[in-house]
């Protein structure tokens, strides 16, 4: 069947609008991909064995629902650092709008919380990375879906390809026919979330999993910044691909720093909290 010369969203969903509310889809996909991450990554910490000492598995709920919400916090001070421009126009309002999250700050705000939770718990801040990655892949992806549905200006640039989409009734609408990139970076992070996942239930050293998620992320963002419509700052790169190289370098020297290590057999692991 022959695609139309022309694909519009004529009925964007910026907004569920639920008796006197307005829902925001963003939000609502942000949740989802919350409920998803948490779900898997509890489903490794069930095969892996991490376990409290009294028996019951180890919290990955709530690491994950903390992760969450320093990563959000870390994603929109990134973008208003990096768009200084937004904040000398809007002010501290830019800090509540419900668009420009910056992917490399929700990183490593994330990180940061998945480390200490996890020294915390006494698992191990490495493990414990090791232990997300595929919830962190598949809940990126998801996420992704609710910058599509608000079209809040994360789409691509121009293209005649026959999937290319217009955002009329997006919170920054265009007319002009894009790529779609948000559903790009969406099937990425389902890929790499399930080769992850596969790759975890195998023997590997510690911080084999997490370097591979740096590696496979990053480098899927560096090549879906060649098409979106983010300005360039150096070399021609933007600033997500400068961070996303750093990330595919640090994936990298994990993966060989883990490739050093004993491989790491799935078995049962108490975890003492600490008093």
């Amino acid at each position: 069947m022959r695609l139309p010369a022309r694909l519009y969203l004529k009925d964007m969903l910026p907004f569920l609008h639920v008796w006197h509310f307005n829902l925001p889809t963003f939000g609502l996909m942000l949740w989802l991909a919350a409920v998803a991450a948490a779900f898997v990554m509890d489903r490794g910490f069930r095969r892996a064995h991490i376990h409290n000492a009294d028996g019951t598995v180890a919290d990955a709920v709530g690491m994950v629902a903390v992760a969450v919400v320093l990563g959000i916090v870390g994603a929109k001070l990134w973008h208003v650092i990096d768009t200084p421009m937004e904040f000398r126009d809007q002010g501290w309002r830019v800090l509540w709008d419900s668009a420009g999250f910056a992917w490399f700050g929700g990183l490593v705000f994330g990180i940061s919380a998945l480390v200490f939770q996890g020294w915390w718990a006494r698992i191990g801040g490495l493990r414990t990375l090791d232990l997300a990655a595929p919830a962190a892949a598949i809940g990126y992806g998801i996420g992704r879906i609710g910058c599509f549905l608000s079209g809040d200006g994360c789409y691509g640039l121009p293209t005649t390809l026959p999937w290319g989409m217009s955002f009329p009734n997006g919170i920054e609408p265009t007319l002009v026919r894009v790529h779609p990139t948000p559903l790009y970076e969406f099937a990425a992070g389902l890929l790499i979330g399930w080769w992850l996942w596969r790759r975890g239930g195998k023997p590997h050293g510690t911080g084999a999993i997490v370097g591979q998620y740096l590696m496979l992320s990053g480098l899927a963002r560096f090549l879906v910044e060649f098409i979106r419509r983010n300005p360039k700052v150096l070399w021609g790169l933007s600033n997500a691909q400068l961070a996303s190289a750093g990330s595919v370098l640090v994936g990298i020297a994990l993966i060989w720093w883990a490739a050093t290590r004993p491989a790491f057999k799935t078995e049962q692991t108490a975890v003492e909290k600490p008093a």
